[in-house]
């Protein structure tokens, strides 16, 4: 019931037999008709030029991410810090009990 069902390879006709290679056909045109030439590619994307104040935008937003994800990756570092040195002083103060407790 619960058992996967695999596909059956199915048995070549014959083993061994070449590729069959099909050649394309020629269009062949009446003589006398010249053939048209192909209309150059025209783009339809607009041309982004690069102003003086553009690139300083550009510069300006860049600077803007990396601070901003910079300070996101200190302060996680901080957080990960400030933890680590918590539950430092948390064992201590619980082994500091411990040992005390056992003198007793």
């Amino acid at each position: 019931m619960l058992r996967p069902k695999h596909p059956t390879m199915p048995t070549p006709t014959r083993p061994g037999s070449p590729p069959v290679v099909v050649e394309p056909t020629a269009i062949e045109q009446p003589p006398g008709a010249a053939p048209a030439p192909a209309p150059a590619p025209v783009s339809s994307r607009p041309v982004v030029q690069l102003t003086p104040g553009t690139a300083l935008a550009l510069v300006g937003g860049g600077t803007t991410v990396v601070l901003v994800v910079g300070a996101v990756l200190v302060s996680m570092l901080l957080a990960v810090a400030v933890t680590a040195a918590s539950v430092a002083v948390c064992a201590l103060v619980v082994r500091s009990l411990l040992a005390s407790q056992h003198r007793r």
